[in-house]
């Protein structure tokens, strides 16, 4: 058989009505010569799609057929006890004038005189907080410790062991300080500096979630549109799609029946791919079923219901000749039951978890623990092949402040990584930071208890649950790592790609920043 690799338009995809994406790079496609079909081979986006967008790939090799073979966090229960109502700081004046030349004193010990921290520090205070002489001797002495030109990410940590330890003073004039410091258009320490500091503000006031950030969402095609512009300039959400897509098609490649669960199937084109790659099989295409899992919030990110997936993904099945079915789950991952799943006799089934079970409640949460329910449920299927995509990352059960410091080190590695990419002046820079990421960032630092959805796990931590649950390791293709590492070199040469314990991890310079793995 003649595999040929070449460039070609994507017109038979955008027949099939999914958004087209503005390319950032030639599109890789395989052509089986036998069947005379074409398939995208290493595309998979992020959730969601702009309505005035492309699909896209980067160039890379991938995965494809072969006609005899295949192509510990631990709990810390003060972490939530130490949140709740606003921490208050006791009144020794009335004052306002005794209270403005104390706050004058205090803008020229920490700034000089050229300083216009007065207005900022003030507002910060809201009208509250009285200052007395001795607590102003002891901010002084700080601040006197402290080198004139001060270092942004050791004040964001400075000002997080200030609320850890609820001294409101302190952390009241650390954010004083942060707000002359961070700049949402500056260098990436400063952009994320910027929303660390809303997440500080919101423990610290104790108006947590999206009740902590001052901008509005955007409008659905608006957020389509920046969700995909983070896609194309970091390679995570790709390097989590090729390799589930990879681990899938190597267990499903002699199968003449897949169903595939999605648990969080946003806009379902994680799948075009491999919808794509089973049409070019040899001997034929499988019967394709798939059901679509997701959180009733995610409608907005894809500007509908599931039914528009279920159309998009049957018309491009049709257009390559795949027998198909989209099966909607009508429920979210949390409520999902073996009913919603439509269990059929002679199908192989392939369940899906790409960026989705971290924000499950464990039993850190709730004595339900719907992480490890879900788990069990999947393995009573049975499957025969589990996917699994997440954040390398711990911060789920940790204590707030080791949780703030290890949330600044993940971003401020994934800020960086995305100023290589995307240059400073691109226009939406700033709406993609802060309504794709600055959200994510805030609900680590101000929440806790069932308001924090972000909590992830390292893959150690996965692991564990997973053989709990009854799992095995299933082996990663290593035709798919290679098909990994070419696509890296599209990004820039700071990324790295280890192969660690029968998993994937994809880092910024020497930090690990996703992890993906496959389970049987």
């Amino acid at each position: 058989m003649s595999n040929t690799l070449y460039y070609q338009p994507m017109q038979e995809i955008e027949a099939c009505g999914f958004p087209q994406f503005q390319t950032l790079d030639h599109q890789l496609c395989y052509s089986n010569s036998s069947h005379g079909k074409t398939s995208l081979l290493n595309y998979a986006t992020l959730e969601s799609s702009p309505s005035n967008g492309f699909y896209t790939v980067f160039n890379s090799p991938t995965f494809t057929f072969s006609p005899g073979g295949s192509p510990t966090s631990q709990q810390e229960s003060h972490s939530d006890k130490n949140y709740g109502s606003p921490i208050s700081v006791s009144c020794v004046s009335d004052d306002v004038n005794a209270l403005n030349h104390k706050l004058r004193e205090l803008e020229s010990v920490m700034l000089g005189p050229d300083s216009d921290i007065l207005e900022n520090y003030e507002s910060v205070l809201q009208g509250d907080i009285d200052i007395a002489s001795a607590d102003i001797d002891s901010w002084r002495q700080i601040m006197e410790s402290v080198p004139r030109r001060r270092d942004l990410k050791q004040v964001l940590i400075a000002c997080a062991k200030s609320i850890s330890e609820n001294d409101a003073f302190t952390a009241q004039r650390w954010i004083a300080e942060l707000r002359q410091m961070v700049s949402v258009s500056g260098e990436p320490i400063e952009r994320l500096g910027a929303y660390v500091l809303e997440g500080l503000v919101a423990r610290l006031t104790s108006s947590g979630g999206s009740r902590g950030l001052k901008w509005k969402e955007p409008a659905s095609n608006d957020l389509l549109s920046y969700m995909h512009i983070l896609y194309e300039v970091c390679p995570y959400f790709k390097f989590g799609y090729m390799s589930a897509n990879g681990a899938i098609a190597e267990a499903m490649k002699d199968e003449n029946k897949v169903h595939i669960i999605d648990f969080q199937i946003s806009q379902g084109s994680q799948w075009v791919t491999l919808i794509q790659a089973f049409a070019a099989r040899p001997g034929g295409p499988p019967h394709i079923r798939i059901t679509g899992i997701d959180d009733p919030e995610s409608a907005y990110a894809r500007g509908g219901g599931l039914n528009i997936v279920g159309q998009r993904l049957s018309k491009l099945a049709k257009s390559f000749k795949v027998p198909f079915e989209f099966h909607c789950g009508g429920t979210s991952a949390t409520k999902v039951q073996v009913e919603n799943l439509g269990i059929r006799a002679g199908e192989a089934v392939a369940a899906n978890f790409a960026f989705v079970l971290h924000r499950m409640p464990d039993e850190s949460v709730s004595t339900r623990n719907d992480r490890d329910c879900l788990l069990r449920l999947v393995k009573s299927l049975p499957p025969k092949v589990v996917t699994l995509v997440e954040q390398e990352s711990n911060t789920n059960t940790a204590a707030f402040f080791p949780r703030f410091t290890e949330a600044l080190d993940y971003y401020a590695a994934m800020f960086e990584s995305i100023d290589v990419t995307l240059p400073r002046a691109h226009k939406e820079r700033i709406n993609v930071e802060q309504h794709c990421l600055a959200r994510d960032v805030v609900n680590v630092i101000a929440c806790e208890g069932s308001e924090r959805v972000e909590r992830h796990e390292v893959l150690g931590k996965w692991k564990s649950r997973f053989r709990m649950a009854g799992f095995t390791p299933y082996p990663l293709s290593s035709l798919v790592n290679a098909t990994i590492k070419t696509l890296l070199e599209s990004y820039s040469d700071k990324y790295s790609l280890v192969e660690r314990d029968g998993a994937l991890y994809l880092g910024w310079m020497n930090r690990d920043l996703v992890a993906s793995c496959a389970w049987k």
